[in-house]
């Protein structure tokens, strides 16, 4: 099993980081390089929680998203071609005094297949940088989407 955290201060607020994350609408792949709109299809949407599957690239994965808790949104993998036991995605907000938001990133991924262990060892060493490159995408995404049409950062 792989669990890497990533630490991340943003311009965004946690009630903004949390609208983009329960964002299933199409161009999800802007803010998330890693989930394809071909491949999304939100089973059930509730006012705090979600059952979606989403992915990309061959590996795919069917989430309970919670957000009931406006200081995180736990994201626990139900069913994927790649990863099971105890996978997830947890996302905690803490609101900074300038009005920024200090966001920690926990991945946690387990193989439940050959193939899914093979690519929790790629995860835990190169997959490392690809992650945060992505998280650094969806932070300057969400900080552009805050921001409003026409600003640039």
């Amino acid at each position: 099993m792989t669990t890497l955290h990533f630490v991340r201060t943003t311009t965004a607020t946690p009630q903004q980081l949390v609208a983009a994350l329960t964002d299933f609408g199409p161009g999800r792949r802007e803010l998330f390089p890693n989930s394809h709109d071909d491949a999304l299809v939100v089973h059930e949407r509730g006012p705090t929680s979600a059952d979606v599957t989403e992915g990309g690239s061959g590996v795919w994965e069917r989430l309970r998203y919670d957000w009931s808790d406006p200081g995180r949104v736990v994201m626990t993998t139900t069913d994927s071609n790649v990863w099971g036991g105890r996978s997830s995605h947890t996302y905690s907000f803490t609101p900074l005094p300038d009005g920024g938001t200090r966001l920690d990133a926990v991945v946690v991924r387990e193989g439940k297949n050959l193939r899914g262990r093979l690519l929790g060892a790629v995860v835990a060493t190169l997959g490392r940088r690809l992650l945060e490159r992505s998280l650094d995408t969806t932070v300057r995404a969400v900080e552009a989407r805050a921001a409003g049409p026409g600003t640039t950062r």
